[in-house]
C-alpha cells in the first residue's frame, strides 16, 4: 500500500495496515468468477460495481480484503475502490445480518405508516438503524422510495418486497427470519440471503434447487397514468370508468367516439393534457398551411 492510500483509509476512519489476502483456494475461486465478470465489458474498469457485490457475496460486506482483491484484478487503487464501495448503499461497510430488513419511510409509505413500522421493528428487536440483532440474523435499517408506493407501506428484506404491512405483520416477518422459518415474498424471486442475494447481483444466475424467479408486476396505482393515456379510464373517477379508445365507431361513417368538430374532448374523456390532440395532418377540417408574412 502506497502512502496516498495509506493516508486515504485513515481519513474513512480504516487503519492504515496493509489488507490480508483470502486464503488460496477462495482466492483462486473469486479469480475465476472475477475474470467471467471482467470479460462481460469492453473495459476492465467498468466491472468494479459486480464485483464489488461478488466480494461482498463472500464475507457479508466488503472488507479491506476485497477491496484489496478489486484494486489488484482491475488495476486499481485502493483509494479508487473504497472511493465506490462507501457512495453507495448497497454495498456494507460492516459485517450485517443475513437479512437485510428495511422499511420505506418515505413520503408516501411514511404516511401509510411506514413511520410506525420502522419504530415498532426498532423495539421490537432492539435495534437501532442500520444495526444488527445479537444472533446476527436481521439488520434493519429504514430505505428510500423503492418504486412500489401503490403497495404501500412496503418492508424489503434483501431487495424482495413485502408489500401493504403493518406492525403486526412486520413483527411476524422478523421473527420468523429469526426463527429460520420459511418467508415468501409478496412478489419478485424467492428470498434468499444477503449473500446469494449479492451473489446474483454481481451477475451470476440463482443455482439454489427449484429457485425459479417469479414475475413480479406492477400495482394499479402505478397503472393509472398508462391506462389514462391508452384511454381505457377515466380520470377523477377511481380509475374504474372505462371508456371507449379512440378508433372505436358507433357505425362506419360516424366520427370517433372521442373526437368532436369543435376540438373539445365529449364528456368522460381524459382531460385535455392526457387525450390525444387533433394536429393538420389529422383533422381535415383545420387545416394548417404555412404562416402568412406580414402585411399580406
Amino acid at each position: 500500500m502506497n502512502p496516498t492510500e495509506a493516508n486515504h483509509d485513515v481519513q474513512l476512519g480504516m487503519p492504515a495496515l496493509p489488507a490480508p489476502d483470502y486464503p488460496a483456494d477462495v482466492r483462486a475461486r473469486l479469480e475465476a468468477d472475477a475474470k467471467e465478470v471482467i470479460a462481460r465489458y469492453p473495459g476492465a474498469r467498468s466491472a468494479l460495481l459486480p464485483l464489488l457485490h461478488l466480494v461482498q457475496a463472500e464475507e457479508g460486506h466488503v472488507t479491506r480484503t476485497g477491496i484489496r482483491f478489486c484494486a489488484e484484478l482491475l488495476d486499481l487503487t485502493t483509494a479508487e475502490v473504497t472511493a465506490v464501495s462507501t457512495f453507495y448503499s448497497m454495498y456494507r461497510r460492516k459485517a450485517s445480518g443475513e437479512y437485510q430488513v428495511g422499511v420505506c419511510t418515505n413520503t408516501l409509505c411514511a404516511v401509510m405508516g411506514g413511520d410506525a413500522i420502522f419504530e415498532d421493528l426498532k423495539e421490537h428487536l432492539g435495534v437501532g438503524n442500520g444495526e444488527t440483532t445479537e444472533d446476527g440474523a436481521v439488520t434493519l435499517e429504514h430505505i428510500e422510495c423503492n418504486a412500489a408506493c401503490d403497495f404501500a407501506p412496503v418492508v424489503m428484506v434483501n431487495w424482495e418486497f413485502f408489500d401493504n404491512q403493518t406492525p403486526q405483520s412486520a413483527r411476524r416477518l422478523v421473527d420468523d427470519l429469526r426463527a429460520g422459518r420459511s418467508v415468501e415474498p409478496t412478489r419478485g424471486a424467492p428470498l434468499c440471503t444477503f449473500r446469494q442475494t449479492s451473489r446474483m447481483l454481481a451477475g451470476f444466475p440463482d443455482e439454489r434447487p427449484g429457485a425459479v424467479r417469479a414475475t413480479g408486476g406492477a400495482g394499479p396505482a402505478s397503472l393509472i397514468g398508462l391506462r389514462l393515456a391508452k384511454g381505457e379510464v377515466a380520470p377523477g373517477r377511481g380509475g374504474d370508468t372505462v371508456i371507449a379508445p379512440r378508433t372505436a365507431r358507433t357505425g362506419a361513417d360516424e366520427a370517433p367516439a372521442t373526437g368532436h368538430d369543435d376540438g373539445q374532448a365529449p364528456p368522460g374523456h381524459p382531460s385535455s393534457h392526457d387525450a390525444p390532440h387533433e394536429t393538420s395532418a389529422s383533422d381535415e377540417h383545420h387545416p394548417a398551411g404555412p404562416a402568412a408574412e406580414e402585411g399580406e
